[in-house]
């Protein structure tokens, strides 16, 4: 059972079975067993929908006549739905993927709550404006990390292509529905003036980050590696000579991270690696096979960030951070066909950095949710997606 639900769980012992006198002998037994052997049985108890109905009275005057309606309190939050059924909605959709028709069927089905199709797309909207300002500072945090993982997939917002982006950290993850996959929109992920390592594929859109700044990623080139096998010929060896420098790049790299090589011992073995990579890539570049000779020529162009995770600890030399960040959404986008407009597309952004990052923190998804929305329906602040350094 895991630390948020163990401590949801409540434990009711219904009953202390002890024998009452020996089997053999039938003498009276007295005393305590420290470690009795147990069964659990889970169960939920049956859940019934809260209803808090509000009622605003109106009184003629005897005197002149005038109609007086009584103001709404105070407390009264705004919309008919509270924070946990907002946060679970949410939770739903966001966490689980689940359609809204399911959606609909499970909170019935569950809670015995009627929520109508046309209601999750305006609860959504809530969860979103709630997050707005968490994202917001999250952010921030992961454009100023050390090492960052950078990545993009299509989208559909109303039929038309969008670019779902994402910026990966150690402690948090943020995701952005984006007009495209250039430039312009790599620097609202990345921050230009930050310092820290970005770690992405060989897509143009990254070209302006500085060469320091940046790590290529090594998965990515040996799929380039082996399609150069697979065309035969002298690409076919360049392929294969490349992808068994990327064998011993792998397995340097393993060593240093499990410990068994230490940093200076692990610069020094890559070495020789480094240059038969960039001895095979210049024998590619002189080929006459075009699509081999181009590939060999763009890769030795930022060819300093071939090398920046051997350079800098702490930065890896593949970018399955992002790209494992992108798997939950690739499903979602497969079974909802993207959003319908920008606030789908914000809450999209929104509950997945949400979601991510408090996964990766171990932090209770479902109670922030419902603390954020209950906070956003009494205007108040509430909550961080960024974790406690104490």
């Amino acid at each position: 059972m895991g630390a948020a639900s163990s401590l949801r769980a409540r434990l009711t012992i219904s009953s202390n079975c002890g024998p009452v006198s020996c089997a053999n002998c039938g003498y009276l037994l007295i005393g305590d067993d420290p470690s009795p052997a147990r069964h659990q049985i889970s169960e939920l108890p049956p859940v019934k929908v809260e209803v808090t109905e509000y009622q605003r009275h109106s009184l003629r005057c005897l005197v002149c006549g005038t109609q007086n309606r009584a103001e709404w309190p105070a407390e009264m939050p705004a919309g008919s739905f509270g924070p946990r059924v907002q946060a679970t909605i949410g939770y739903l959709t966001g966490r689980l993927g689940a359609s809204h028709r399911d959606v609909t069927e499970a909170m019935e089905v569950l809670y015995g709550l009627d929520v109508s199709l046309g209601s999750i797309p305006a609860i959504e909207r809530q969860v979103s404006k709630a997050l707005r300002k968490p994202v917001a500072a999250a952010q921030q945090f992961v454009e100023q990390q050390m090492v960052q993982y950078v990545d993009e997939t299509g989208w559909r917002e109303n039929g038309r292509r969008k670019w779902l982006w994402v910026n990966a950290t150690r402690d948090v993850t943020v995701f952005h529905v984006l007009s495209g996959r250039g430039r312009k929109q790599a620097v609202q992920v990345v921050n230009e003036e930050a310092k820290g390592i970005v770690t992405s594929d060989r897509h143009g859109a990254y070209n302006w980050l500085e060469a320091r700044r940046r790590q290529v990623c090594w998965a990515h080139l040996a799929r380039d590696f082996q399609a150069f096998v697979e065309r035969g010929g002298e690409s076919e060896k360049v392929g294969k000579s490349l992808l068994s420098q990327v064998k011993r790049l792998f397995k340097l790299w393993h060593k240093a991270r499990s410990g068994k090589l230490n940093r200076e011992e692990f610069q020094e073995a890559m070495k020789p690696v480094e240059q038969s990579v960039k001895k095979s890539l210049e024998t590619g570049s002189r080929l006459a096979h075009e699509k081999t000779r181009h590939t060999c020529e763009n890769i030795l162009k930022p060819e300093q960030s071939l090398w920046t995770f051997v350079r800098v600890e702490g930065a890896e030399p593949t970018n399955n951070n992002a790209e494992r960040a992108l798997r939950r959404a690739v499903l979602w986008r497969r079974k909802s066909f993207g959003t319908q407009s920008k606030y789908g597309s914000w809450f999209v952004g929104r509950i997945l950095t949400a979601v991510t990052s408090l996964r990766q923190q171990g932090r209770n998804v479902l109670e922030f949710l419902t603390e954020a929305c209950r906070a956003a329906l009494e205007s108040e602040s509430f909550g961080s997606l960024i974790p406690d350094s104490s």
